[in-house]
């Protein structure tokens, strides 16, 4: 009997020790969840971008702006010199907060013993919004104590903070945007190749190639009702977070569902890129969720602010198809920018449903001719 039983555990591990997927999976999963974990999956916010508007430009100012640099949660990237160039700074995503110094710094610290310094955010994910807040009015409060030791006078500087886009802080501003993605990715992807590989899987496809059509367009016509489906998902979406959230569509609404169809296309043409290399169905589900679901999860910015992340991982999370759509949606949808704001990111997804398209009808026009 213990013999017998030896004898399977020998087998099983010849079986695991011939299958380089399953070491990958045992191996290489737990190592890249601790690095995840460990580094990418962080709620604090760091190394923030943010522009300052110095007015003043004296020592008081100066000296303030040399302790928020060298705090680790700050990041000074912009230097303004107008009250007009906040705004577009805020617009073209170059910032996250701005600080703004009175052009009476000195004179209101010294003889009014009373100074306001503005605080200008912004709120569409209002967790980060907030969070860069408390970090600045926590350095202007250690910078306040820090005058009152030295001068021994009731120095009082207070924060004035404005937050923009989304003053009420609701989180739905930045859970729909998200929402959005994730749906539309899983379904059209997990969908379309479940569907695909289930043709395979079942001999149906030699069926369907026989007729006139090409191998392509066999392909794509079985992604058509998928695109009409997750269009429908859009148009729900947004209809229940106006009604029901009360998160308004500031930007062209028009804009904004054509945008939904390009990235409908990248998740349809990134499912047939899984069906291409998956045999049956089981891979197929398999791949779409722990290959897709996770990244778009921890990589797009909804969950976990992308430049709170190593390097490394902020380069990873350009290739996740998710994120570019999120920051279009937030551009559109929360910020009322327009193309001029989200042609990049738009060039990015086509690009990206370009290729897919292209290598997946290659790969399946190669299985085909085995």
């Amino acid at each position: 009997m213990m013999k017998q039983f030896w004898i399977f555990v020998k087998k099983e591990w010849l079986h695991i020790l011939r299958d380089r997927r399953t070491l990958l999976i045992l191996f290489g999963m737990p190592i890249a969840q601790i690095l995840i974990f460990g580094f990418a999956l962080s709620n604090e916010v760091k190394n923030s971008k943010i522009a300052v508007l110095d007015h003043a430009n004296d020592d008081v100012s100066r000296k303030l702006i040399e302790r928020i640099e060298a705090s680790k949660y700050f990041e000074i990237t912009k230097i303004l010199y107008n009250d007009s160039d906040i705004d577009p700074a805020f617009k073209q995503g170059a910032i996250r907060l701005a600080l703004v110094l009175p052009a009476s710094m000195s004179e209101d610290l010294h003889h009014q013993n009373d100074l306001r310094v503005q605080l200008i955010s912004d709120a569409s994910d209002p967790n980060v919004g907030t969070t860069l807040v408390n970090y600045m009015s926590s350095i202007i409060n250690d910078y306040q104590n820090e005058l009152i030791a030295l001068n021994k006078l009731p120095f009082t500087i207070k924060p004035e903070v404005r937050m923009i886009y989304n003053p009420q802080l609701k989180a739905a501003y930045n859970f729909v945007p998200g929402v959005m993605a994730m749906v539309l990715l899983l379904i059209c992807s997990l969908m379309t190749s479940i569907a695909i590989v289930r043709e395979k899987e079942m001999g149906t496809m030699e069926v369907l190639l026989v007729s006139p059509l090409k191998p392509a367009l066999v392909v794509i016509s079985k992604t058509i009702p998928y695109l009409v489906l997750s269009f429908i998902n859009i148009c729900s979406i947004l209809l229940l977070s106006y009604f029901v959230l009360n998160v308004p569509v500031k930007g062209n609404l028009f804009l904004l569902l054509a945008e939904g169809i390009l990235f409908i296309i990248t998740s349809l043409s990134l499912g047939m890129f899984v069906s291409s290399i998956a045999a049956t169905q089981t891979a197929a589900m398999f791949g779409t969720l722990v290959g897709l679901f996770m990244p778009t999860l921890m990589f797009s910015g909804f969950m976990f602010p992308v430049d709170n992340m190593p390097i490394p991982l902020q380069w990873l999370s350009n290739v996740i198809p998710s994120k570019w759509f999120f920051n279009i949606v937030k551009a559109i949808m929360i910020k009322g920018l327009g193309f001029s704001a989200i042609w990049k990111e738009t060039l990015i997804l086509f690009g990206m449903t370009c290729m897919l398209f292209i290598i997946s009808i290659r790969k399946f026009d190669k299985r085909l001719s085995l």
